[in-house]
């Protein structure tokens, strides 16, 4: 109800900003002959900017009641276009970029080339940008960018955040203390996904490994977002049972080892996709394995917005790494075969113990169509 809410609070914002009847300011924006006239509310631009809410300050409404009139020649009609309806659509580094070369223009006197800087070089660009560095989505970026494009400026960074950012790359899923900001929204709409260049599956597309990887980064899902591609890691596939076999050992043999896994499982008879995230390796101990951050969920008819997503609350037997189970996610998501661990799957289904929810309506067996495994790796 609340999502609903404020998705429609949100669209009364933007035709408020539409609106050319009830209006209190003029803003003049640009130079000619690129020059036009915006008609806006004062309260919400107060709101919107600390330095608009300083220009405005001098140019509040007369006892006349005549409309405010404000001229802002320095900055282009287009710019403040996006600052009225917050719709940047521009990738993450190249918002970065841009806040760097905004940063030097501050200083000229600086050499763009960070490895020439000073310590009070660094201390003086990281005053100047104070108050964007909050704003920018570091945890978006991906590794290649990361590395070549913030890791030279890592002392503009808090020492903590750097380090939070550095083990998003070395160890995806950890958790971070710091308010991750959702990925911004790009407008997508017309580019047509080819989900063979994405992910090399017979069972899953684009949507299902985008909401995946979201929770496998705690984005938070809603109504405004769930349909936004967030596509940060390469899956790379491991295991396919119509290829490799659906046996114990064949499982052990393709993924110990192997970290940060995901497993899907096609249900036979209908459309429905189970599965389950493994940060840790997958070993054959014999023993139960503890893990913090695993996760199962599964997809009706590979329909996202009706996705169940279970968080482990058992964490000391999130993972069974018996030699006779496949991919076994407590006594929830299971699939073995006890008595031939080089036989096919002979027992899966599905229940409640280790995990908060429920992933089936059922705990009757169920037969695999197929499965994959997929070790991810931060782009």
């Amino acid at each position: 109800m609340s999502v609903q809410f404020f998705s429609k609070l949100s669209q009364n914002y933007i035709e408020l900003l539409k609106d050319d009847e009830y209006y209190d300011i003029t803003i003049e924006v640009g130079e000619d002959p690129n020059v036009k006239i915006f008609r806006a509310h004062m309260n919400i631009l107060c709101y919107r900017s600390p330095y608009l809410r300083r220009i405005l300050a001098s140019n509040k409404k007369n006892n006349d009641n005549i409309l405010a009139h404000v001229k802002l020649p320095k900055i282009s009609p287009e710019i403040f276009q996006i600052i009225l309806e917050d719709d940047l659509q521009m990738k993450e580094i190249e918002v970065w970029e841009h806040v760097l070369k905004w940063g030097l223009a501050q200083n000229p006197n600086l050499i763009p080339d960070p490895k020439t800087w000073s310590v009070d070089d660094f201390k003086t660009m990281k005053n100047i940008l104070q108050h964007c560095l909050p704003l920018i989505r570091f945890f978006s970026l991906s590794s290649l960018e990361f590395s070549q494009k913030v890791r030279p400026y890592r002392k503009l960074l808090d020492e903590q955040l750097y380090e939070e950012l550095l083990n998003s790359y070395l160890e995806p899923g950890s958790a971070s203390k710091y308010n991750v900001l959702s990925p911004r929204k790009i407008k997508n709409n017309e580019i047509k996904i080819d989900d063979s260049q994405i992910i090399d599956s017979k069972i899953v597309n684009s949507n299902i490994i985008s909401t995946v990887s979201k929770w496998v980064d705690k984005v938070v899902i809603s109504n405004d977002n769930y349909e936004e591609l967030y596509l940060p890691y390469k899956f790379k596939l491991l295991l396919r049972g119509s290829r490799d076999g659906f046996t114990p050992n064949k499982f052990h043999e393709l993924c110990d080892g192997k970290a940060n896994t995901v497993t899907f499982i096609k249900v036979k008879g209908n459309e429905e996709i189970l599965g389950g995230y493994n940060p840790l390796k997958w070993e054959t101990t014999g023993k139960w394995c503890k893990a913090n951050d695993s996760f199962i969920f599964s997809f009706k008819n590979k329909n996202i917005k009706d996705a169940i997503l279970s968080n482990v609350k058992d964490a000391s037997r999130a993972l069974d790494y018996s030699g006779v189970c496949g991919p076994r996610f407590g006594c929830d998501l299971t699939i073995y075969n006890i008595n031939n661990p080089a036989a096919a799957f002979d027992t899966t289904y599905c229940n409640k113990m280790s995990y908060e929810r429920s992933i089936r309506d059922t705990r009757e067996a169920f037969s695999i169509e197929d499965y994959e495994v997929f070790q991810i790796i931060r782009k």
